[in-house]
């Protein structure tokens, strides 16, 4: 099964980024007494990355560790140094669930991140304490405006090439996949109007066999309201093509060549025949594709990271320098090990010549000599150390500006993975930067996971 927003279609993401930042500007003008000022505003499409959390009380935004820790954190566009980071986020739990974060998990959620922290800075300016919270709660509103009524969407299918990557591969992965046997279905949160302008965009007239983009799908389900296909049990009603528009009545089979609203998972799988691990979904959304399926249901996951390809083409451009950085670890964590040595000799050699000052003066006075070079062999090792220190952190930094300047690689924060990476590599089975990868493996392809191993065991 595939989802079609960022997984089938890929979006031209600094077009499409700039489109509705300028849409929602828009939208905040008109229907939320926004000043016209706020157009003048630089807004920076390249300064977020997913994964980011926002601090709607207090106008930040920030990146978390896998253990939830708190790493690079800015207010507005201005970075916030480690102390007073530290003491904001150091001293309780945060706990996303509650409605003061809101953590920024999709591509199409990268707009309202640079929306925030560019007004956050322009209302610090102004007279008066801003009100973070409402602002938020302004942008997110009028993002949800220009796609409900949609404003967004008509933009983008009006100029289809501008907006929307043609994949010249993916008709021919969804033929090689179905040529093997498997049954392919679309569910997608998009409606019937748009999701067959786009599919039909990306496939109709890519293959002989394939007059429309419908032949390459036994079931298609549109409006999927997704992640509630997972939990919740609405029905499915079949849709007027012509339309757009539901029939009256809910259905009690699935047949190939209709196309289907709503319906949830449970009965997809009665009416299908097909549960559990003989299914395998491909989605963009950490929380609305793989999260909630992963957690109630054993629906194997694949997970589309359209921004995969710039990471691995700067991993590799950055190779030498990480395999540099490894090596400057392992000398660092030797010294370590030293000077642990060093100061435990230190604190013995001292209780020696306290034990043996009086009873044996010459003893002390070797025991002295002992530990003077003992210290000196302490510093030098410190010296060393705090030298490897620096240029671990200059080569980071370094590494780090390479993938973001603002946030550094998007599955990592410092030596561990982010919040982000540890989701995806905890609830996706396999993950890719597009579908159409799935081309250079056989259909009957088993992925296997390499041997993982604990700390202990390394």
């Amino acid at each position: 099964g595939f989802d079609m927003d960022y997984t089938l279609a890929l979006y031209q993401q600094e077009r499409l980024e700039q489109l509705s930042i300028e849409l929602t500007l828009n939208k905040l003008i008109q229907n939320h007494g926004y000043p016209e000022d706020i157009r003048k505003l630089k807004y920076d499409p390249q300064w977020a990355i997913r994964g980011l959390v926002v601090d709607t009380s207090l106008g930040n935004v920030f990146k978390m560790d896998r253990f939830g820790f708190v790493g690079r954190c800015y207010h507005g566009r201005r970075p916030l140094a480690k102390d007073e980071r530290h003491k904001i986020y150091r001293t309780k739990r945060i706990r996303l669930s509650t409605p003061r974060y809101k953590w920024i998990d999709t591509l199409f959620g990268l707009p309202e991140a640079v929306m925030y922290v560019t007004l956050v800075d322009y209302y610090d300016a102004q007279p008066g304490k801003p009100d973070y919270h409402q602002l938020f709660k302004d942008i997110r509103a009028s993002i949800d405006e220009a796609h409900r009524d949609d404003t967004l969407k008509d933009t983008i299918r009006a100029d289809m090439p501008a907006y929307v990557h043609k994949d010249d591969k993916l008709a021919e992965t969804l033929h090689k996949l179905r040529s093997s046997g498997k049954k392919l279905f679309l569910l997608t949160n998009s409606y019937w109007p748009y999701s067959n302008a786009v599919m039909t965009y990306l496939l109709d007239g890519e293959r002989k066999a394939y007059p429309s983009w419908r032949n390459y799908f036994d079931i298609i389900i549109v409006g999927g309201t997704k992640p509630k296909f997972f939990s919740e049990r609405n029905p499915f009603y079949e849709v007027e093509t012509d339309t757009g528009e539901p029939m009256g009545h809910k259905v009690s089979e699935l047949t190939r060549g209709r196309v289907y609203l709503h319906g949830n998972i449970t009965d997809f799988e009665n009416m299908t025949g097909v549960r559990g691990d003989r299914v395998i979904y491909v989605g963009d959304h950490i929380y609305g594709d793989i999260l909630k399926l992963r957690k109630s249901h054993t629906w194997r996951t694949a997970m589309v990271l359209q921004e995969l390809e710039l990471e691995n083409r700067v991993a590799e451009r950055l190779g030498e320098d990480e395999d540099d950085l490894t090596l400057l670890d392992r000398r660092r964590r030797n010294l370590d090990s030293e000077i642990d040595y060093q100061v435990t000799m230190l604190k013995r050699l001292q209780k020696l010549v306290d034990e043996h000052a009086v009873s044996d003066p010459q003893l002390s006075g070797r025991l002295e000599e002992a530990k003077k070079q003992a210290k000196v062999t302490l510093d030098r090792y410190r010296k060393r150390l705090e030298f490897i220190e620096e240029e671990c952190e200059l080569l980071e930094d370094s590494i780090e500006l390479a993938y973001n300047p603002h946030w550094g690689p998007m599955f990592r924060e410092g030596n561990e993975n982010s919040r982000f990476g540890q989701q995806v590599s905890d609830y996706a089975d396999i993950y890719t930067s597009r579908v159409s990868n799935l081309l250079s493996y056989s259909p009957m392809r088993y992925f296997r996971a390499p041997r993982k191993k604990m700390p202990h065991e390394l």
